[in-house]
Parts: C-alpha cells; structure tokens; sequence
C-alpha cells in the first residue's frame, strides 16, 4: 500500500494566500516523518518541492524552514519541507536515506499533492542544500526518480571551511565556526569525508544531474563554495543558473531568521524561482 500524509496540525498558522498544513509521513520499515505541506495543488500541474531547511546539520526545524518554503510556494510550487533526523544522533548517512525515502513518496504521491503533470524539484538552504545536493546524486546513480531541478540556497558544501568567504564571516562574527562544528557531528567518521553523498562538491562525478539554480549572497559565508559548486557542475555539463544577491538585500539575515519576518528580497527571489521552474524541462516518467 502507498503511503500517506497523515494531518499533524491542520491549524498551521500559514502565511497569506498560502496554505500550509502540517503532516505525518509514514515511510514503509521507518518511523513515520514530520513535514509541512505548503501551496496548493493547480490544474495541469506545477511544481512539486522536497525542502530541507538549514541548521548547519545539528538543528533546526520546520520552523526555521519556513522562510524559503514561502517563498517557493509564493513562487508557484508545492512544497513539503521535511524535519529530517539531525546529527550528531543522526550522523551520516541518516539525513540522505530518510531524504530519499520521501523524494520517493513524494513521487508516488505527485499527482495528488501537486496536481497530473507535476514535476519534482530538490530544495534546501545551508546545510539543507548539501542533504538536496545529495539525494539529488542518490536519484541519478539509482535512475529514480526523474528530478526537474534542485535549487541550492547559499549550500552548506565544504567540511575543510576554509574558503575566503566562510573565513571573513566568522572573522567578521568573532564566534566560534558554528559551521565546522556541524560538520564535524555531521561526519561520523573521518571517511565520511570522503563519501560523495556526504561532500557532494567533492564527487568525481557530477554529470547528468538535474538542472541547478544556485543562490548566494554577496556577503554570504557560503558565497564561494556555492559558486565553486555551481562551476563544477557546469564544467560536468549540467544546465546551472549562479545567482549571486548584493549585500544590500538582506539575504543571509533571513535564513537566519527562519520563521520570522519576510525577506527583504522576496520579490527578487521569487522571479528566480518562477523563472528556474518554468524553464527546468520536464522529466520523463
């Protein structure tokens, strides 16, 4: 029997003019998964989006995802934005196999939660966008399931944290690296490091990928290593769209943000998104 959503809270307090609900997905041999569903089916279908918020892999909830998961439903999409298991309880590789347990429910589910010729899109901020990154590998070495798209919102992609970018925020900060702590719970074992699922800006192979949008700040710690990755993938001829957002835009304040407030450059946001959907070609069955 396929699975389903079973309704958490369908009092989820929801943003205007988008619906939000919140769900228990129950996944064959595993312990049912909390979700939020944003958006609403259309008629002819539109995109339908598997989001994994960001929290540098040791927290976060689906609270703190819901800024980005606005903004991709105002954008047109379906989206379920998953509490995935966290680290260091949930080291590698337990993110990424839940991750693909759902992409696969999701695309059992596409016609019913977005609509007779939806299509499936990987998105997830910071340390999210590392987990979307990776199962987005998982689908193409196991041939499924079709994927339009993944977009990439300022991705958590390097364990050395060592790039200019990630170096001047935390100089600028005067903090500890918040960022190679989580790696640091996220890799179980130093082999992890090596594992192109858990480092997918380290894969010797990054062709025949779906195609990409990459989002980053110019004043972002996870500008370079964004782009780096963006760069790669385009090199292995995928179809990427790099965006970097100016300083001035408020970008990286409200990832981390999470639930509160909206994103001074939702407008300019969102016509990335839209146009990333309408250009992303359909997958085939």
């Amino acid at each position: 029997m396929s699975p389903r959503p079973t309704t958490a809270n369908p009092n989820a307090q929801a943003a205007p003019g988008v619906a939000e609900q919140d769900v228990r997905i129950e996944l064959a041999g595993r312990a049912p998964v909390q979700a939020r569903i944003y958006g609403d089916k259309v008629a002819g279908g539109g995109p339908l989006v598997l989001h994994f918020h960001g929290g540098t892999f040791v927290c976060g909830d689906l609270d703190d995802g819901r800024m980005v998961a606005r903004l991709l439903a105002a954008s047109g999409a379906v989206v379920v934005s998953l509490a995935y298991p966290l680290a260091p309880q949930n080291p590698f590789p337990g993110a990424i196999e839940v991750g693909f347990d759902v992409l696969e429910w999701l695309f059992k589910n596409r016609t019913r939660l977005a609509g007779k010729g939806a299509r499936i899109f990987l998105a997830g901020e910071e340390a999210g966008g590392n987990l979307a990154a990776a199962v987005a590998l998982i689908a193409r070495d196991r041939g499924h399931p079709p994927l339009a798209g993944q977009l990439l919102l300022s991705p958590m992609l390097d364990p050395c944290v060592g790039t200019e970018s990630l170096r001047k925020a935390t100089a600028d900060d005067g903090m500890h690296c918040k960022w190679a702590e989580g790696w640091a719970k996220y890799l179980g074992r130093p082999k992890d490091a090596l594992h192109p699922y858990a480092v997918p800006s380290a894969s010797l192979r990054l062709g025949q990928l779906a195609a990409t949008l990459v989002v980053v700040g110019q004043d972002d710690a996870m500008r370079d290593e964004g782009l780096a990755y963006a760069a790669r993938l385009r090199d292995a001829g995928n179809t990427v769209t790099s965006i970097v957002l100016p300083s001035a835009a408020g970008w990286e304040e409200s990832l981390a943000q999470g639930a509160s407030g909206e994103c001074p450059c939702a407008v300019t946001v969102k016509q990335h998104f839209r146009e990333f959907f309408s250009a992303a070609p359909p997958p085939a069955d």
